[in-house]
């Protein structure tokens, strides 16, 4: 008999749990003490500047990298494991195919090699850019190779879809194509992505999850809702020249800005922001371009995305 108290639930399984993650060059390190853990079932954009580490942490979850330091686990199984090989599928932003090979020979090594094929949706993706299955991959334009990459990736029936900047070469029809193809995919199956892209203002429409790479670490990670709503673009009249108005100390600056007499800001309110400014909740782009313009600002990583404990 219920008592009128809601029990939790199930805990969400991850699809990613890092812990300390970190990878170093000779040149230095490219990510390091990276910890999240992204659930499963999301679509999740993942940005950041050129060389911040995106192509490295997604590298590191499809085994084609070792971490320097902390460890990574994919679906609770390590990288390397055979178990996470058969989960996991790769885009990789040159889109490596074997140039020599006709879309019909692409399309049947995927199928030798991957127990889980699906060949029904490999061709379908193909065919549904008018791409011969005859053709040689090598005379292909770059968006019909693209296509085909996509094709192998999808026909994997991978639990967890790793994307690197896949869009690049896209006109934007076939990149709406495309992204509708990802949201059905996930509805149907409950694929993970975790997609790196440049392109913010389309993020918006297809990811529901989000993380922030900066100078070498995650700035932000959580719920695309929830980071927004924690939130606020500020917006009044500057008083007493560039530094921060009185009132406004008790508040987490992301970013602020003085034009002529306007100033503006994104925050993490700590409580009310009362009168005389102009409270508005960001967009995405907003929220985005504010973090990566300044890599230094307090991160935040909503509840979600926290791992509790070191592997």
């Amino acid at each position: 008999m219920s008592d009128g108290m809601d029990l939790p639930g199930p805990p969400e399984e991850s699809a990613i749990e890092a812990f300390g993650v970190g990878k170093k060059y000779r040149r230095g390190w490219a990510l390091q003490d990276c910890s999240f853990r992204l659930p499963a079932g999301r679509i999740c954009g993942l940005v950041g500047p050129n060389g911040a580490g995106k192509t490295t942490l997604m590298s590191i979850a499809a085994n084609l990298l070792e971490p320097s330091s902390g460890t990574l686990r994919v679906f609770g199984a390590a990288p390397e494991s055979a178990e996470a090989g058969r989960r996991v599928a790769f885009l990789a932003q040159e889109k490596p195919l074997y140039r020599r090979f006709t879309v019909a020979e692409t399309l049947r090594m995927g199928r030798e090699l991957n127990p889980g094929w699906d060949q029904a949706a490999a061709e379908g993706i193909v065919r549904a850019g008018n791409v011969p299955m005859s053709a040689r991959v090598g005379t292909l334009s770059g968006g019909q190779r693209t296509r085909v990459a996509f094709a192998v990736a999808f026909g994997k029936r991978p639990d967890l879809l790793l994307l690197d900047e896949p869009l690049s070469d896209l006109d934007p029809l076939v990149r709406h194509e495309m992204m509708s193809l990802l949201m059905a995919e996930v509805a149907e199956h409950g694929t993970t992505v975790l997609m790196s892209s440049h392109m913010l203002a389309e993020l918006g429409s297809i990811c529901d999850y989000l993380m922030v790479i900066a100078g070498g670490g995650l700035r932000l990670a959580g719920d695309v809702d929830e980071l927004l709503s924690a939130h606020a673009l500020l917006t009044g009249v500057a008083e007493g020249g560039a530094g921060l108005p009185a009132g406004l100390e008790r508040h987490t600056f992301v970013e602020s800005r003085v034009n002529g007499r306007q100033f503006t800001a994104l925050i993490r309110p700590d409580g009310p922001v009362g009168a005389p400014w102009q409270t508005d909740t960001p967009n995405l782009e907003e929220l985005l371009l504010a973090y990566l313009r300044n890599p230094g600002a307090p991160a935040l990583i909503s509840p979600t995305a926290r791992v509790a404990v070191a592997a």
